[in-house]
């Protein structure tokens, strides 16, 4: 098994070998490169700084083979995709029935920024809109904000099998303009959902959205929910394989903002959106898929990266609900590949 410091070379590496799969995914590209729908997120004025053009896409398989194309080795701020991996911290932390006592579980259909919680419980409707990941940052242990932080970034290191930078500037500027995610807290806090150490969270909460990650990160993130809480590369466990489960079913209900039922419907892979362009989908059992592309559609989602991931579940029968034979069997189109683990 390779070193970490030796992870992105040797992924690197890995994309150039040729197989069938490979070939698809350089079509893949080429066919919605020149999409130009969309438009880039400018509400956090340093995410306006993106370019339309970056595009990439990155596949890990369970087994810890790497394909990617495009622009793989782009670094931009994880944002709502973070939240998935921190609702998991925080059930390691305090167990599913406490952290629904906080947080609950269910779609909303509303923007991920309203300002709404449920009008019976009391609580946010789940940990991937912005009330439900404040409640669910709330959560993380420590003696400290500098001990949470660390534990967070830890945390992602063991996914990804790399460490992690915290983009200053956008944090600053997710803090500078918060004022709804702070409406949001205080109202969480009026109802005994969150403490009151309302600062030190939301500045957690706009920390772990401005860590910065690239596609291929992405897609460690999702094969190592795909291979049970493993990093299919290192090895190393991210995450108790008793809360994958947890995990990945909100994020087949509830990562796609607004457009989740959509997402579920059409596509059918447990998956979550930033809106700095990321898209991360997750094949249990199987793969996991990293997307990169920041114009994003009306709901917040990559417009690129919804139009690759509908085509992956149609071409290859991804879709969780899928009954039917699928028009390429996918592991016959990866076989030919390397195997990182070999290393």
């Amino acid at each position: 098994m390779a070193d970490l410091g030796d992870l992105q070379s040797l992924t690197s590496s890995i994309t150039a070998v040729t197989s069938p799969f490979r070939n698809y995914l350089n079509d893949l590209h080429a066919k919605y490169q020149s999409l130009n729908d969309g438009a880039v997120a400018d509400y956090i004025p340093e995410l306006a700084l993106a370019k339309p053009e970056w595009f990439g896409i990155c596949v890990v398989t369970a087994e810890g083979q790497v394909f990617e194309v495009g622009n793989c080795d782009q670094l931009f701020t994880i944002q709502s995709i973070s939240k998935a991996f921190v609702f998991g911290l925080a059930l390691e932390d305090h167990g599913r029935d406490y952290v629904n006592s906080k947080v609950s579980v269910e779609p909303t259909g509303e923007a991920f920024n309203a300002i709404v919680l449920d009008e019976v419980t009391n609580r946010p409707y789940n940990p991937m809109v912005n009330a439900g990941a404040i409640a669910t940052a709330d959560l993380i242990k420590g003696h400290s904000s500098t001990e949470r932080l660390k534990r967070v970034l830890a945390m992602f290191q063991r996914y990804t099998g790399r460490e992690h930078d915290i983009n200053v500037p956008v944090f600053l500027s997710e803090k500078a303009t918060g004022f709804r995610n702070r409406a949001m807290a205080y109202l969480m806090l009026n109802f005994g959902m969150i403490s009151d150490r309302i600062d030190e969270t939301l500045d957690l909460y706009f920390q772990q959205c401005s860590i910065m990650v690239n596609a291929r990160d992405l897609a460690m993130l999702s094969a190592t929910l795909a291979n049970g809480g493993v990093n299919p590369v290192t090895q190393e466990r991210a995450i108790d394989e008793h809360h994958v489960q947890d995990v990945i079913s909100v994020m087949l209900t509830c990562g796609m903002y607004d457009a989740s039922g959509e997402w579920c419907y059409r596509v059918g892979m447990p998956a979550k959106s930033g809106v700095g362009g990321g898209i991360t989908a997750v094949v249990p059992g199987q793969l996991g898929i990293g997307t990169f592309s920041p114009p994003l559609d009306a709901k917040g989602n990559s417009y690129r990266g919804i139009k690759v991931c509908e085509d992956l579940a149609k071409d290859f029968g991804l879709h969780v609900f899928n009954a039917a034979k699928p028009e390429r069997d996918i592991n016959e189109w990866i076989a030919g590949g390397n195997d990182l683990n070999d290393w």
